[in-house]
């Protein structure tokens, strides 16, 4: 009774652990997706509402998920008060901490972050054109991810419930 119930725990263990990497997969995509929502938010702001991007950040704050959404915000705040530092500074400062906590890759952080240098020296039309870029490279990854994405999923579900299989066998 006991090797079925030890067997039990260790076929759910491994099977858990491809559910988690099946997980990471799925939400470095969803992840990508949102930073791809806030790259659009941003570039219709600019475009339609005609405003700066601090301005802009402070709209965006009440439109996008959180922990996204508290970021904007105070970079729209902490714009507001005018320290002398440049929209890069604090943009990258408040972005970190977020950014750090999605499961993205460090090219990805990047590519996201790519808009920032010298946006405040830019036009409204660079400043667009340099943010569809970045969100453009952004879909790319993420359709790439998800071409690939089905068939590692697959497979870490699958290799999961083998590897138990296997541990059970050896150990019985």
């Amino acid at each position: 009774m006991l090797k079925v119930a030890g067997s039990c725990m260790i076929l759910t263990g491994c099977l858990g652990m491809g559910l988690w990497y099946k997980g990471q997969f799925t939400g470095r995509i969803k992840a990508l997706r949102l930073l791809q929502t806030i790259l659009e938010l941003l570039c219709s702001e600019i475009r339609y509402g005609r405003g700066t991007l601090p301005e802009c950040c402070g709209r965006v704050a009440a439109r996008i998920a959180q922990p996204c959404g508290d970021a904007f915000r105070q970079i729209a705040e902490r714009m507001k008060e005018n320290g002398g530092e440049s929209f890069e500074e604090i943009f990258r400062e408040y972005m970190k901490e977020p950014l750090r906590e999605m499961p993205l890759a460090d090219e990805d952080r990047e590519e996201f972050l790519r808009f920032v240098p010298g946006s405040g020296f830019m036009d409204g039309q660079m400043q667009i054109r340099m943010i569809e870029v970045s969100r453009e490279q952004l879909e790319e990854r993420a359709k790439k991810l998800e071409r690939e994405n089905a068939e590692k999923c697959r497979m870490a579900v699958g290799l999961g419930a083998m590897s138990g299989l296997m541990l059970i066998l050896i150990l019985c």
